[in-house]
């Protein structure tokens, strides 16, 4: 009985072990059961980016979203019930956009292989490919993420990097998902495309410190220019205003020379440069584009890799936005 005791218990080690290994991320992890599944999403992308190229800024922070929150398992797209609130009715997550986008992959995926690819993957890999289709970098996605069955509205307001937050704040929640200082000034190089609302910049620009003043940290011109321009009051909530000035559909270094003027949009870009570590990243980002483009793609795959749910945790969603029971 003892011999026997032990054999079982060496086998159920055995199982354990070999199930460790084989879950986990893995370039064309679809491979056998769906290998047309990233050919479908990259045609997807390509045929209506180049119509929309402001899309590639949406989906980019969508999974930026998703990866900061309960690790990159798509929970960002699952909608609220009568019985909890979701993260994507979430304050941080009201002006989030590519829901419909990632719902209309994930059918045409379904289409071809229904149950075999996540959520969380197909969110992923249309991040990379958005990107990379109007000209910005490209990195690898690895796949083999699982759905979560969690999302609580809770959730990114305590997980989140915001718009106000100062570079201790950042750095802490950076730290608190595995990545460091390198990685906060490459991943906020995604400024570079997209825009924002006058409602994330207000108090820094008509209530700074409670007095009715502006972020002294702000040019002083840009500011005033603003103010007269575009955010004319502190309870504008809907004027968009570009992340990148003029180029805000182009993934380029317009960012990091915004940030060195002090025309950061953002009060949480503004403190890159308050430390000389961050702000020796930012000017080595400058040297050129293609080593800007090498050390953002190392950042996103590092992101990708959060927290994930492999193997059997989670589940495969039929539908992105509800859990399967």
């Amino acid at each position: 009985m003892g011999s026997q005791s032990y054999f079982k218990a060496l086998i159920i080690c055995l199982i354990a072990v070999i199930g460790s290994t084989e879950a986990q991320l893995q370039l064309g992890f679809y491979g056998k059961s769906c290998p047309n599944a990233e050919k479908i999403i990259l045609k997807y992308v390509a045929e209506r980016i180049r119509n929309v190229p402001s899309l590639a800024a949406a989906l980019i922070r969508l999974h930026f979203h998703d990866c900061f929150v309960n690790g990159c398992d798509g929970s960002v797209l699952l909608n609220s019930t009568p019985n909890n609130q979701a993260e994507k009715d979430s304050l941080p997550n009201l002006t989030l956009r590519g829901f419909g986008f990632i719902d209309a992959i994930k059918s045409l995926v379904e289409a071809e292989c229904p149950g075999v690819v996540s959520c969380a993957d197909i969110l992923a890999l249309t991040a990379r490919d958005s990107v990379h289709a109007i000209g910005g970098p490209f990195w690898n996605v690895p796949t083999g993420r699982r759905d979560g069955l969690i999302s609580r509205a809770a959730d990114p307001l305590a997980s989140l990097p915001a718009p106000f937050h100062n570079l201790t704040v950042q750095l802490s929640l950076f730290d608190n998902v595995g990545l460091d200082a390198n990685d906060l000034v490459l991943l906020s190089g995604a400024h570079t495309i997209g825009v924002a609302h006058c409602s994330s910049i207000s108090t820094r620009l008509y209530n700074f410190t409670g007095r009715g003043d502006t972020d002294p940290t702000l040019d002083s011109d840009y500011a005033t220019n603003m103010k007269t321009l575009k955010c004319k009051n502190i309870n504008d909530n809907t004027t968009l205003l570009e992340m990148d000035p003029g180029s805000r559909d182009t993934f380029d270094l317009g960012y990091y020379k915004q940030v060195l003027k002090r025309r950061g949009l953002f009060h949480s870009d503004a403190e890159l440069l308050s430390s000389s570590t961050t702000r020796s990243i930012i000017t080595k980002q400058l040297q050129s584009t293609e080593g800007f483009f090498a050390e953002f793609a190392k950042s996103m795959e590092k992101m990708g890799r959060i927290n994930l749910k492999l193997g059997t945790q989670g589940e495969i969603r039929k539908h992105c936005a509800r859990v399967n029971n």
